[in-house]
């Protein structure tokens, strides 16, 4: 039987959608909570997407746009396929997701954007079978790895620093070379740390003495995952060496930025973990039970949602209007000031850092939307008033003026 299937909700009114053709699952969406009856959510695509993996990223998303105070809801799509499969096969099998979910994306409960395996041309193949004209104004899908990358590095400075290290001179292992990876790599390595191991699903690499990241990256654009196995290959003379994936887990190194994928850092590895700072570019890369292990040892894990909410906030910021080195800058003192508060209040009160966030993420939550009650006449004109942006209609000159002391408020 072929269509889409609305899977049993959970008590937290939850809800998964699942999308087959036949006995073949083409993929999930996972709406966590909503706006107006919006949400949104990347939309990735690798062979073994599951429910319960969408159901945490949907929520993950939720808290992002809680803590960053952002008035949107939270959701996620995944497609179930090779994302380096040939283009051909990657568009069929994008488009039989897309004709079955047609109703979410025509609706606007569910809004797609890129994530791991997708491209904002697959983004937009996907909004065109389903019969959505892609708005002409959008934030960068080539940037979100970026903008990523520079809240884990925020992130990753402050929490350094309350783990009594700085990021200049710290030896930093990432796991997951790709577009989050591979831009912190370059900015960490920007600020002085040392990116001593990084990985891809092909494999990990190790040189104690550092890698040169930026020829890891242009190896990334080139080759994909294999740029681990071609760079070992040319670097073994100068201390680089395979190792296997988990391993990179386990290096002696300050800072360990799992980038991947969900669960990498789990209860029967967290043991070996040796950094003193955890600061994730994946949503929910380490387990409920291994974070409390960490904590317990006095490792500073600073929580995914936080560190890795700077696709969203440099995707919003950047669709109004405002430039990517204002953007960088608003990160590296704005949001920065956030996370060296949530440590320090964490701290202070004994509260661990994620529960204290997802706290105040859910209670700004529920601050928008009352305010949002309060003022349904303006949200009406303001929504109207986006629709024209998106459209081309309101120049960005005046937005880009206007937003910046909004985003200086969300982040107060």
């Amino acid at each position: 039987m072929s269509g889409i299937e609305l899977l049993s909700e959970r008590d937290d009114q939850q809800l998964v959608c699942v999308a087959r053709s036949g006995d073949d699952v083409l993929g999930y969406v996972a709406i966590d909570s909503t706006v107006h009856g919006r949400s949104r959510g990347g939309l990735r695509m690798l062979p073994d997407v599951d429910e319960p993996e969408m159901r945490g990223l949907a929520r993950a998303m939720t808290l992002k746009y809680g803590f960053l105070g952002l008035p949107q809801g939270g959701a996620k799509g995944g497609v179930r396929g090779d994302p380096e499969a040939p283009a051909e096969d990657r568009r069929a099998r994008l488009g039989a997701f897309a004709r079955l979910v047609a109703p979410l994306l025509r609706s606007g409960v569910f809004t797609p954007d890129t994530d791991m395996g997708t491209t904002r041309a697959d983004i937009d193949h996907v909004l065109a079978v389903a019969g959505v004209t892609a708005p002409r104004r959008r934030g960068s899908a080539s940037r979100s790895g970026f903008y990523t990358a520079l809240t884990v590095r925020a992130a990753a400075r402050v929490a350094a620093r309350a783990a009594g290290v700085e990021l200049t001179g710290a030896r930093v292992a990432i796991e997951g070379f790709g577009s989050v990876g591979a831009s912190l790599a370059l900015l960490v390595r920007d600020e002085g740390a040392r990116v001593v191991a990084a990985s891809t699903s092909a494999g990990a690499v190790y040189a104690p003495d550092g890698l040169d990241v930026a020829r890891l990256a242009a190896l990334g654009r080139e080759l994909g995952s294999r740029a681990i196995e071609a760079y070992a290959d040319e670097a073994r003379g100068g201390g680089a060496r395979r190792i296997e994936r988990e391993a990179l887990l386990a290096l002696p190194v300050d800072v360990l930025c799992p980038c991947a994928r969900h669960g990498s850092v789990h209860e029967g590895n967290a043991s070996a973990v040796q950094a003193r700072v955890v600061a994730p570019g994946a949503n929910n890369p380490v387990t409920p039970d291994a974070e409390r292990a960490l904590e317990a040892r006095g490792v500073v894990c600073v929580p995914d949602f936080v560190s890795n909410s700077g696709g969203v906030l440099g995707g919003t910021m950047e669709f109004a209007a405002v430039p990517e080195r204002a953007i960088a800058v608003f990160v590296d003192e704005h949001f920065a000031a956030r996370v060296a508060w949530l440590l320090a209040a964490s701290a202070r009160g004994g509260e661990s850092p994620r529960a204290l966030a997802v706290r105040l993420a859910l209670s700004r939550r529920a601050s928008g939307q009352r305010r949002a009650a309060w003022r349904a006449p303006l949200g009406r004109a303001l929504d109207a008033g986006l629709v024209m942006y998106r459209r081309g209609w309101v120049p960005a000159a005046i937005v880009g003026r206007l937003s910046l002391p909004y985003f200086r408020r969300t982040m107060a």
